[in-house]
């Protein structure tokens, strides 16, 4: 299969109708705005429908609309416009649709900047809408990885009939790599009976809802998603671990800055510091498990993120005690560089001796 070298957010879109997406409804926000417009040039060439919304808000209501009756649909944003489609994430999730977000994170709070950031981690991972529901979180390194990811969250999506969220970051929706589109492995999909597709008078309506006047069927209904949210946690937890063995240090590190951390782990190698990365793949579900593989002879953990510190909070909750976690990040859009992370890494190992 041959490669072509594309743009990290155009290469989202092309993944997306790959995977058989057949509407996108956005609002334009830095530095995302690739994918909407490659989807306004692409989809409709494709037999799909792009619509540019008035807002964020009346985008992701959109989606809720395609995703209820059937159909393959998306949407992408940055941080601030993630934030705004809240509410319609979790109206989603509680009515069991299936959809994919993506969210090319932008340094913040508020308006903030337009440079790459991972501090969206809360918000991914935590559900920036109302109730006691999920989803799952996938963080590409790459821009292969983020093809790939995409096209496999649309058949995620529908086997659990619940929203999927990309998150990305401005690097990875800015640089260029060679990609190539390869088929996802596939899943047996159940029927979409439930969609809201007309009846032609051979059938009772379907209805999609999340509204529940009375109490008790709405818990009804809530330990039923939690039966769900549990199933991705024993079948969907992904992650790369590398290293680890002999390590001293430990990185955790996601997305974009797994990719310094790999070459911070290099420059240690030629200094004789024996350092090993994990790096979640889902960031929801958490990987627990990959801390398992950590060595008697790892002294430390140390998390990097572009961000002050958000998934430190699961890094603590996985290693349970068993090792001290250290944290080093930047943040408000700047990028850690490996040398700084070697300083970090020589601090940690020299405080320890």
């Amino acid at each position: 299969m041959s490669k072509v070298l594309m743009k990290g957010n155009e290469a989202v879109g092309a993944a997306a109708i790959k995977a058989g997406c057949k509407f996108f409804f956005g609002y334009p926000i830095t530095p995302q705005n690739e994918i909407p417009e490659f989807m306004a040039r692409e989809l409709p060439k494709n037999g799909g429908v792009f619509l540019q919304a008035e807002s964020e808000i009346a985008a992701i209501n959109m989606v809720y609309g395609a995703a209820g009756a059937g159909a393959r649909v998306m949407t992408s944003s940055s941080s601030p416009g993630i934030a705004l489609k809240q509410e319609g994430i979790s109206y989603i999730a509680g009515a069991e649709l299936p959809c994919v977000v993506v969210n090319m994170v932008r340094g913040g709070p508020g308006l903030g900047g337009i440079q790459p950031s991972q501090s969206d981690y809360y918000q991914a991972t935590r559900g920036g809408g109302n109730g006691d529901y999920r989803h799952l979180v996938y963080a590409p390194a790459s821009i292969q990885e983020a093809v790939d990811l995409v096209m496999e969250a649309f058949d995620v999506a529908d086997y659990y009939r619940n929203p999927v969220l990309v998150l990305g970051d401005g690097m990875i929706g800015q640089m260029m790599e060679p990609v190539e589109f390869k088929e996802p492995k596939k899943r047996e999909l159940p029927p979409k009976d439930w969609a809201t597709t007309g009846t032609k008078g051979q059938r009772k309506p379907n209805v999609v809802n999340s509204l529940y006047i009375d109490p008790k069927p709405l818990e009804e209904h809530n330990l039923k998603l939690e039966e769900k949210y549990a199933r991705m946690k024993e079948n969907e937890v992904r992650y790369e671990d590398y290293n680890l063995e002999d390590a001293e240090v430990v990185i955790v590190a996601y997305g974009t800055t797994s990719r310094i951390a790999k070459n911070a782990i290099a420059k240690c190698a030629e200094e004789g510091l024996k350092v090993g990365l994990i790096r979640p793949i889902t960031l929801w579900p958490f990987p627990d498990v990959a801390f398992e593989k950590i060595s008697e002879k790892t002294k430390a953990i140390l998390t990097v993120e572009m961000s002050t510190g958000q998934m430190i909070d699961d890094v603590k909750i996985a290693i349970n005690g068993r090792k001290p976690v250290y944290f080093y990040g930047r943040t408000g859009g700047m990028i850690p560089t490996p040398n700084a992370i070697v300083d970090e890494i020589k601090k940690i190992v020299g405080g320890d001796k």
